[in-house]
């Protein structure tokens, strides 16, 4: 692009991911233009850091509206106005209404903490655990109408190990999460990677397997798989 990729974002919580890409843009990682935040929750955190950042935020109150889909169509009304080229749903906390997600006008992307398709929805490092598996992770994936499910664009994985808890493998995780992100976002911001009514697009050719973030921040394809996975 001849321009910076303008970046519209959507939160809920804390806004780690948020403050991981701002900290990108700061040090020259990453060149986007962070150009809103907004969130269905007006105290949480990750406002108070888009404010800080001197980036355009705003809030609306699930009360003020009859039901789901008039909510979310006022969401996406004021990302139209900003006019983004690419939304991420960062810590967004609310399943948005089928028939509202299949009116953006712009590409949308999730970043979900499992290797999807396993697990998900919520509690997904406590479900990993108790199934036994030997790697976990995180994946970006395009929003689509069913929940987690659009095509997975990237992952990372990080090890379990006997005697982990839920807590534990969300600490181990959160960077490589922020590192996942950042990096997808990246390919965006470079157009090697789109979201098509064909699926993603990588380097010009339909991706058939997600990418995979290695120890150096950097997404390949084809990547080895390891060992007992």
């Amino acid at each position: 692009m001849s321009r910076p990729l303008r970046v519209a974002v959507l939160v809920s919580g804390r806004g780690s991911n948020l403050q991981a890409l701002i900290d990108a843009c700061e040090r020259g990682a990453l060149p986007i233009e962070l150009i809103a935040v907004g969130s269905n929750r007006a105290r949480c955190k990750a406002l108070t850091i888009a404010r800080g950042a001197g980036i355009a935020n705003f809030a609306f109150d699930t009360a003020d509206f009859p039901d789901r889909a008039s909510f979310d169509r006022a969401v996406f009304s004021a990302l139209d106005d900003v006019k983004p080229d690419l939304v991420i749903l960062a810590g967004y906390m609310r399943i948005i209404d089928d028939g509202v997600v299949a009116s953006a006008r712009w590409p949308m992307i999730n970043i979900h903490p499992s290797l999807l398709p396993l697990y998900p929805g919520l509690d997904t490092h406590a479900r990993a655990l108790a199934a036994g598996d030997r790697w976990h992770g995180a994946s970006v994936h395009a929003v689509i109408p069913a929940l987690d499910a659009g095509p997975v664009i990237a992952q990372v994985r990080v090890a379990l190990h006997e005697g982990d808890t839920p807590d534990a493998v969300a600490q181990r995780l959160l960077p490589r999460e922020h590192a996942l992100l950042i990096a997808t976002v990246n390919l965006f911001a470079q157009g090697r990677v789109t979201i098509t009514p064909a699926g993603i697009q990588f380097d010009g050719r339909r991706l058939a397997a997600p990418l995979l973030l290695d120890d150096n921040d950097e997404l390949h394809l084809e990547p080895p798989v390891p060992t007992g996975f």
